[in-house]
């Protein structure tokens, strides 16, 4: 596909089209949209709608053409309608889309996750993030005949009742941390630290000998804006669950086959007793997995007492998608053109603020990244909720109006794919030099 063309001077910028759309779905849909991070309540206005995806690129229902750094919010690592993956779920559909039986292919993936993912030696297959957090939580729950968890402030698993408890993402640009609906009791038993706090970590797990089940973060915090874990951070909290007989449980729906193909405990060489994992492994489709050791897995029904099920688990479609997909990223190289293309727009990124004369810091690790309009580094909720976010939403709509589709919030991070070209990413440079200019001159 040929590299994008839209001019770098800011267009006459419009979008009737999407208006319209989003008018109808809002009659009909609570506040237009199917999950609140793609409502634009961090940076105003209405979301375009999109007609079409290809490669690194989207195009909205008005015309407008993106450079895409969303990618669906984290799966299309390797583009947007990939051909591998389209003909793999194409060749899926002609057999049936489910059929509410077993099926090779779920075998054959489970297999690739299980030789990939260093703590994994089963997985169970569901369809959301959301379920496969909720379900290892359960699973902690029922090794150790414990209740209470303890997650970090800022980390978003999901918006299970217990882990809507001070959440980051969406939750956070709604300025809704704690969830009506959730009750008492599900906040009770669910215990919060800072990120990147080990010491908080030791203080309640030794002020609640016994009782706590799990410690849950993601390894590297994507949902507060991209977070990287501090030296010896993961690693202290490995031993610290090991002496307290509490499970770690690795949150890797984002950064699993993400920032390297085992995720951020193969990156990072700390392995957690319980893995979730999303998103990369559906290839676009709805999938997730929880996965541990046998022994922990086999606690689960039917051969165990901890029960879990789901109707369309395991779907042939997304099984596909997920399987083409994860056989892409063992082509060689692929990690460590993800690696440079990165480093190439964050290098750029960082530039054009600091010639702007902007308070910035960029975070990255691997094809994951934020540009925090932060004046030094974001370590936990409380630094980024610092950032200038009216800075961003101006910014975020200048970028736009160029052809490049970020994040629509502060807090989220921006995702590069093997799709990406080095002239997307200096077309993206450049775009936010001008955006800078815009917002601050």
């Amino acid at each position: 596909m040929p590299a994008p063309t839209p001019a770098l001077s800011r267009p006459d910028y419009r979008l009737p089209k999407s208006s319209e759309a989003f008018a109808r779905a809002a009659k009909v849909i609570p506040g237009g949209v199917n999950s609140p991070a793609r409502a634009f309540g961090a940076v105003g206005g209405e979301p375009p709608f999109m007609a079409r995806a290809e490669g690194a690129y989207l195009h909205d229902i008005d015309g407008h053409k993106y450079i895409d750094y969303i990618g669906s919010w984290g799966p299309m690592i390797v583009g947007h309608a990939h051909p591998r993956v389209r003909a793999a779920v194409s060749d899926a559909l002609v057999l049936g889309s489910s059929f509410g039986a077993p099926t090779v292919r779920e075998a054959e993936i489970a297999e690739v996750v299980a030789a990939a993912v260093p703590s994994i030696a089963m997985a169970r297959f569901v369809s959301s993030g959301t379920e496969a957090t909720m379900s290892a939580i359960r699973v902690a729950r029922g090794v150790t005949g414990r209740d209470k968890i303890v997650k970090m402030a800022g980390c978003y698993h999901g918006h299970a009742d217990c882990l809507l408890i001070q959440a980051g993402s969406a939750a956070t640009t709604l300025g809704t941390p704690n969830s009506p609906g959730v009750t008492a009791g599900a906040a009770a038993d669910t215990l919060l630290c800072p990120f990147n706090d080990a010491e908080a970590v030791r203080r309640i797990l030794e002020a609640n000998p016994g009782r706590v089940a799990a410690v849950l973060l993601e390894p590297i915090a994507g949902n507060m804006g991209l977070v990287p874990p501090r030296p010896g951070y993961l690693e202290t909290l490995r031993e610290l669950t090991a002496k307290h007989e509490t499970l770690l449980i690795f949150d890797e729906v984002m950064t699993g086959f993400r920032v390297a193909y085992g995720g951020a405990q193969e990156r990072y060489g700390v392995t957690p007793d319980v893995t979730a994992l999303g998103k990369i492994i559906g290839g676009g489709l709805p999938a997730a997995a929880y996965g541990a050791s046998s022994e922990i897995m086999h606690r689960v029904s039917p051969t165990g007492p901890i029960y879990q099920a789901g109707t369309l688990s395991g779907n042939p479609l997304a099984m596909a998608a997920g399987l083409a997909t994860l056989e892409l990223l063992r082509e060689p190289g692929l990690y460590d053109r993800l690696e440079a293309l990165s480093a190439r727009l964050a290098e750029g990124l960082e530039k054009a603020a600091r010639d702007a004369g902007v308070p910035h810091v960029v975070q990255r690790v691997g094809s994951m990244l934020t540009l925090f309009f932060h004046d030094g580094p974001v370590h936990d909720y409380e630094d980024a909720k610092r950032s200038d976010t009216a800075l961003f939403a101006r910014f975020f709509w200048e970028m736009l109006a160029r052809g490049v589709y970020l994040p629509c919030s502060q807090f989220e991070a921006a995702f590069v794919s093997a799709a990406h070209t080095e002239a997307d990413v200096d077309h993206t440079v450049a775009a936010a030099r001008e955006s800078l200019a815009a917002v601050v001159g």
